[in-house]
């Protein structure tokens, strides 16, 4: 029979025995078993030796070739062309499809922020020619379209997602600054959808000035609610202090609908980022002791600058029997968890430094007890910072009703260092005290309203946190919160009411059709003091004793007993029918915001700077790529 494999253009077959043929390469000679004693060998090898490239003299002629921009050819000139069944295939069968491969290109480059122009070069041009010789690079302005389609196909898909969610959206504005004198506003969204499941999207990163962008910044809102179709659906706006001045805050209030600003004393618009609070407060703290930190970092330095300095650290720990089984590390000044973590490691290790410049004449650091002792006081406050920033870096993301419990415990714990008799603790911990007060002050209605939303504490932890922090005011505070309850609680039953009156309204207009055909008596449908359907509905939720509204069915009902993995997202689910109005106001605060950076920011001690390779590009690309990456990772 005629060999019908395209790799018999490529080899010859000859007998070297009796029942042994090989068959033997055209190009660089080497043979391959056959036929052995009636057994086939079949072909699956020989296709490998030509089409993965492993035939050196193959591979050298195919690297001469000089390839279109388009189309190509797998061989160079020299070679038989494939019978044109075989065209569109690799050699091994599988189905070759350029335009995936072009997508997947795109989708890697999105995925690991490689640059545009990684295709073209040639390091990974000759990478993707040795997997695959027929596949043909793009050119730079074909792979950032891709990039750009794939954006807009997943963007389309997060729209369909936004537009069918039952409540509404918080967003929150991150700044980042450039070499280029322009700032890059991200904004994020943060919801919760109709399965409850929590999302926080990457919505648009828009090119502003800056310094200077109050102006911009304002437009930067109006297109993304537009873009995203969230005109009346906005529920809290956050950003940090550190780039809103007076004159935009009062800008961006109008943004958010008419009755939000009045309701919780204006705290649905948070200038207060949560990890920013934080990060101040750490870099506070440590530009306070920056000389004795600085000796700890050089010794640390020291120990690990050469393997001589590091036996002699060994040494003498096990000489001194230190327990400990920490490393020591050297700290990132720009993040300020690494000279936390870096400080905890010196301080398990004081004893070996104390006592290393007998063993090591290298070693001339001067720090003393005191010094240490002070470096020890340090990390135990900065430990009740790195805790409480450490939650806006899990996973899955926290969500608000988390976030009183670590706010109030630093609160608590900085109101009591304040009154320590010790000089050296009250000093260091008072400026802290006045700023973060400022901030649970600022923050502490909307935090304790999203604890309220968690069966497992509802009134009881606010109740019992405001008593320490506030003390003989704590009624008031309290109050505060019960009535932001309740204002909440009949806003959105007004809305649900109405919302369920547009639409029955076709079924009110029968009804009262039916009554005047029938000659039956209207006003069956309004109580007897002319109260309408809507002002007897209000008054359940306004002090008829006689009724209960779900929101003081769920506060009187016994707290549910904690455990360690609650998930109160599926709580909520489970128990949205016996709730519905509270439900929907759930939905909308437990997704509510208190930080507006990235997980990858929270410990970060300045605003982040965009690299000027991605402020070369233009703004479209730049917000595809930013997009498209978070949008991916979020899958």
């Amino acid at each position: 029979m005629r060999k019908k494999s395209m790799v018999w253009e490529y080899f010859t077959v000859e007998a070297v025995g009796a029942g042994c043929t090989r068959a033997y390469c055209n190009q660089c000679k080497k043979s391959f078993s056959y036929i052995t004693d009636s057994k086939l060998a079949g072909t699956s090898h020989l296709k490998r030796h030509i089409s993965m490239g492993i035939c050196q003299v193959l591979r050298e002629k195919n690297q001469q070739i000089s390839y279109p921009k388009t189309g190509g050819s797998q061989y160079n000139a020299n070679t038989p062309k494939k019978r044109p069944r075989e065209n569109s295939r690799f050699t091994n069968g599988i189905s070759f499809d350029q335009e995936r491969c072009n997508h997947d290109v795109a989708k890697m480059i999105i995925l690991h922020d490689y640059p545009l122009h990684i295709v073209k070069q040639q390091g990974f041009i000759d990478f993707l020619r040795i997997l695959q010789p027929q596949f043909n690079p793009s050119c730079l302005n074909s792979i950032e379209r891709d990039c750009i389609a794939i954006y807009l196909r997943k963007k389309q898909n997060m729209l369909n997602v936004i537009n069918v969610i039952p409540g509404q959206v918080n967003l929150t504005l991150e700044l980042w600054t450039s070499n280029q004198a322009m700032g890059y506003v991200f904004v994020r969204g943060h919801f919760i959808d109709s399965d409850w499941n929590l999302h926080r999207p990457i919505l648009n990163v828009v090119t502003v000035p800056f310094p200077g962008s109050e102006d911009s910044l304002n437009q930067t809102l109006v297109t993304c609610l537009s873009d995203w179709h969230l005109e009346g659906r906005l529920f809290t706006l956050a950003l940090d202090k550190s780039f809103s001045s007076e004159n935009v805050i009062e800008n961006l209030r109008g943004l958010l609908s008419v009755k939000n600003p009045a309701i919780l004393n204006g705290q649905l618009l948070n200038q207060n980022c949560y990890a920013r609070v934080l990060s101040r407060l750490a870099a506070d703290a440590l530009w306070a002791m920056r000389e004795t930190i600085s000796k700890v970092r050089d010794s640390v330095k020291h120990v690990k600058s050469s393997e001589t300095h590091k036996e002699k650290f060994i040494d003498l720990k096990q000489h001194l029997q230190v327990p400990s089984m920490v490393n020591l590390s050297i700290d990132d000044p720009c993040k300020w968890d690494t000279t936390y973590h870096m400080l905890v490691a010196a301080c398990e290790l004081k004893e070996i430094f104390i006592c290393l410049d007998t063993t090591d004449s290298d070693y001339r650091m001067t720090l003393t007890m005191d010094d240490w002792k002070q470096v020890e006081t340090l990390c135990t406050y900065l430990k009740y910072l790195y805790d409480a920033a450490k939650i806006l870096t899990q996973q899955p993301y926290p969500t608000s009703n988390l976030f009183f419990a670590e706010v109030s415990k630093i609160q608590v714990e900085l109101t009591q260092a304040v009154f320590i008799q010790d000089p050296f603790i009250r000093s260091l911990i008072f400026p802290l005290h006045e700023s973060f007060d400022q901030y649970w002050r600022e923050s502490c209605i909307i935090l304790a309203i999203a604890v309220a939303m968690d069966p497992r504490h509802k009134m009881k932890l606010v109740e019992f946190t405001f008593a320490k922090t506030f003390g003989e005011n704590a009624g008031a505070w309290i109050k505060i919160v019960e009535d932001g309850l309740r204002d909440l609680f009949i806003e959105y039953s007004t809305q649900m009411f109405l919302k369920a009156t547009n639409d029955d309204d076709g079924d009110d207009i029968m009804i009262k059709e039916t009554c005047q055909e029938d000659s039956i008596d209207c006003s069956l449908f309004v109580d007897g003091d002319g109260l309408s359907d809507y002002e007897f509905y209000i008054s359940d939720f306004t002090g008829n004793p006689q009724f209960k509204s779900e929101l003081e069915e769920y506060l009187e009902e016994p707290l549910l007993t904690s455990v360690e993995e609650f998930d109160i997202l599926s709580w909520w689910r489970l128990n949205g029918l016996n709730y519905p109005t509270l439900s929907r106001i759930a939905s909308d605060i437990l997704s509510l915001p208190v930080s507006t950076l990235s997980a990858d920011s929270v410990f970060d001690t300045q605003i982040r700077k965009m690299d000027s390779y991605r402020s070369s590009l233009s703004s479209l690309t730049l917000e595809a790529l930013i997009c498209a990456k978070d949008w991916f990772q979020s899958e």
